[in-house]
């Protein structure tokens, strides 16, 4: 395929601050013209994709991204996460390091690279560690992880609990212009909690996690940001204090910034109580749907799909999430797309592994919460996807500027569906959203300019 016209759409492009109708023209895996020299350059051979009454923007980024692989390829694995990741509009993700081996090393960076370009039908970029075997005591080799390839360092799933060795991180990255991203958790208070510590937790008999545990770590990389001049990117923000540390620090010119998934501005600590208490959470129709999402399935109490890291937290909390996403506090979206095997999450809730999946549920959460909340616009909720983590990363993707990679995402945001994980691409099912009737899906995503996945029965067509 030489040449698609894109025809008919609305073009809602946040970097060159576009939102009309408009064609998009793709040759050769690149943007070739967007507007009326679109229709005028393309050849008498071009293929035309109808993407009329669609929305057509730069392809969806998901930085945060737990592909599994290599190592633990029963959960997950490169072509089912990338291909979990076309159906939900995503063209490319960033996988975190905590596999087995961690990327801690430039040949396990050359790996997963080498399976990205085999089995992957999205662009892999991949994040580094930031300790040896993430275990927080020595610092990997931060410039050959550079030098092959990296986009950022973390040690997610595990957070430096050692100030003085995150401060030599964060020099150490600058001198790369590396981004750091931290998982923010202090063990000490932390300890064995499974849930969001408040009432819920005390009335379940559960362990409670203080939203102090994440606070804490917020606070410690402000100070550093502050003292090293280096940026660090606090991952999946679920407490109001963190919001409240952010908002000032980044007030003050601190570079320092966050992220939100969509699980911690939908749902709240009572999801482990079950469907049946405390309806509504927050007073704003059921989790703060407003209505808007219809009928939702109902799920007994200890159901280990709302268990996660960091926890769900109280209706305060993820008030202040939204909060924060509508001032531009928080200025990026992501999944922390973390898949489990069945046999892990059907035991105890003190037993089962945190995380659920989102790759394929997070752009229609976002826009239910965000958009049709009316708390943003379609722009600004696609720029949280697009351009703003390809700022963070130095990514040259997120834009449909005419010579720019062609990868596209084409979406209906006001298209309801109901989710289910029996039909995922993923080789996992720990949702929180199976049966939820959700609002706003992709329905086309393109790589390079070719389709990787064009939904059953859709309008668009080639």
């Amino acid at each position: 395929m030489n040449a698609l016209l894109l025809r008919g759409g609305r073009v809602v492009d946040p970097a060159n601050h576009l939102d009309a109708p408009a064609d998009v023209l793709v040759r050769e895996g690149r943007i070739a013209a967007v507007g009326p020299a679109a229709r005028a350059q393309a050849p008498a051979d071009a293929e035309i994709m109808d993407v009329t009454g669609q929305v057509v923007c730069p392809g969806l980024i998901d930085l945060h991204v737990h592909l599994r692989d290599p190592g633990q390829t029963a959960k997950e694995d490169m072509a089912s996460g990338t291909r979990a990741a076309a159906r939900g509009g995503f063209t490319s993700v960033v996988c975190m390091p905590n596999t087995s081996p961690a990327i801690d090393n430039s040949g396990t960076v050359a790996l997963i690279q080498e399976r990205a370009a085999q089995r992957g039908v999205v662009n892999v970029f991949v994040a580094g560690a930031i300790t040896k075997g993430i275990a927080g005591e020595e610092l990997a080799s931060i410039g050959s992880l550079k030098k092959a390839g990296v986009v950022a360092i973390t040690d997610d799933g595990h957070c430096i609990q050692n100030h003085e060795l995150m401060r030599r991180a964060l020099e150490y990255a600058q001198m790369f212009d590396l981004p750091v991203m931290d998982h923010c958790q202090d063990y000490s208070l932390v300890t064995e909690g499974v849930m969001h510590e408040g009432y819920v937790s005390t009335l379940l008999g559960l362990r409670g996690w203080p939203a102090a545990g994440e606070e804490l770590i917020v606070a410690r990389n402000i100070l550093l940001a502050e003292t090293t001049g280096s940026h660090v990117h606090c991952q999946h923000l679920s407490a109001a204090g963190s919001v409240r540390l952010l908002r000032d620090a980044r007030s003050r010119g601190v570079p320092i910034s966050g992220e939100a998934c969509p699980h911690h501005f939908t749902l709240t600590d009572s999801a482990v109580a079950g469907s049946h208490k405390f309806w509504p959470a927050d007073g704003q129709g059921v989790y703060g749907m407003g209505g808007s999402g219809g009928e939702l399935p109902s799920w007994p109490a200890y159901d280990t799909r709302f268990k996660m890291n960091p926890p769900l937290r109280a209706a305060a909390d993820r008030a202040a999430i939204l909060d924060a996403l509508t001032d531009g506090t928080i200025e990026i979206l992501c999944s922390d797309h973390a898949p489990h095997c069945n046999f892990e999450k059907e035991v105890e809730f003190d037993y089962a592994p945190f995380g659920i999946l989102g790759l394929e549920t997070e752009l229609a959460l976002s826009l239910m919460q965000l958009y049709h909340g009316g708390r943003l616009g379609l722009s600004q909720v696609i720029a949280k996807f697009t351009v703003n983590p390809a700022r963070l990363l130095h990514l040259s993707k997120g834009t449909l500027s005419v010579g720019a990679d062609a990868d596209i995402t084409v979406m209906d945001p006001d298209r309801s569906w109901v989710y289910d994980v029996g039909q995922s691409a993923s080789k996992s099912s720990n949702s929180p959203f199976h049966g939820w009737t959700l609002r706003g899906r992709a329905v086309a995503t393109l790589v390079a300019g070719k389709p990787v996945w064009i939904e059953q029965g859709a309008t668009v067509a080639v």
